[in-house]
């Protein structure tokens, strides 16, 4: 039987401890990734035990309280604090979410939190993101028209408009580019070069199915190819992941039903 290992300088080690919870009666231990790309270590797992009485309810709360008491050498992003920015996506417990929406007790045991998966890590738990904006890029996400601009806003009626917001508030519009979708799919793990992944396509429906924008048959030419639409075998990670509760396998399902009825 084969048998596959990670190369030696990828594999993750224990790290420090940290005991940031004395006397406290509510403790929680968080397992943290780190890695710093200034020294040649391996990524570790750090463990920090800190009282639940000293921060706020969310995993996002817990890190800004290890950061600000604990350990200021932790690294990760974070902006709004309300689900709304996606700077904090990251991997809570082998699902990815958003830190400052995942409330810690929901969480079962010890806590592991890493990075964003199948990403350059640019340090501890922030990625690399400059592909997927450089793929984001290509869908040219913004209305193009070729009529004159109006004097006022461009309309729609409220049925135009719930093609974008969904009529329970989860349509396409309400995607926030945390990307936690794209990088819990197994397509776009193995096929991120070409492949654009749901987040990206997600974004391509938005504009698709927004009745004031006057390209589809440019968006849909564009995304004509076997790799960049039709790599997704609807494997459905990406709406059991979403953490705003959207579902790019349906906008990616929409946009090949368009390519078929308009040949």
């Amino acid at each position: 039987m084969a048998q596959f290992t990670l190369p030696k300088n990828s594999k993750v080690k224990k790290g420090d401890k940290y005991n940031g919870a004395n006397g406290a009666t509510r403790k929680r231990i968080f397992k943290v990734y780190r890695w710093d790309p200034d020294d040649e270590d391996n990524p570790r797992l750090d463990e920090y035990t800190i009282d639940l009485d000293k921060c706020g309810p969310m995993v996002l709360d817990a890190l800004i309280h290890i950061k600000d008491n604990i350990d200021s050498t932790l690294t990760f992003r974070r902006s709004c604090r309300e689900g709304i920015c996606g700077s904090c996506a990251m991997n809570i417990d082998g699902t990815n979410t958003l830190a400052c929406t995942k409330d810690i007790d929901d969480c079962n045991g010890d806590i592991k939190v890493r990075p964003l998966p199948h990403m350059p890590v640019v340090k501890d738990l922030v990625p690399d993101l400059n592909h997927v904006y450089a793929q984001y890029e290509t869908i040219e996400p913004w209305m193009k028209t070729d009529s004159p601009a109006p004097d006022r806003e461009r309309l729609q009626s409220s049925e135009d408009a719930n093609l974008l917001n969904g009529d329970d508030g989860n349509g396409p519009a309400g995607c926030i580019l945390c990307f936690c979708c794209s990088t819990s799919c197994p397509s776009y793990w193995w096929n991120g070069d070409r492949f654009m992944g749901p987040a990206v396509l997600l974004q391509a429906y938005r504009w698709i199915a927004d009745t004031r924008d006057e390209a589809t048959g440019e968006r849909l030419d564009n995304l004509e190819d076997p790799f960049r639409l039709y790599r997704c075998h609807t494997i459905m990670n990406c709406t059991n992941t979403c953490p705003k509760g959207l579902n790019p396998a349906k906008a990616i399902a929409e946009i090949k039903k368009l390519m078929v009825t308009r040949r």
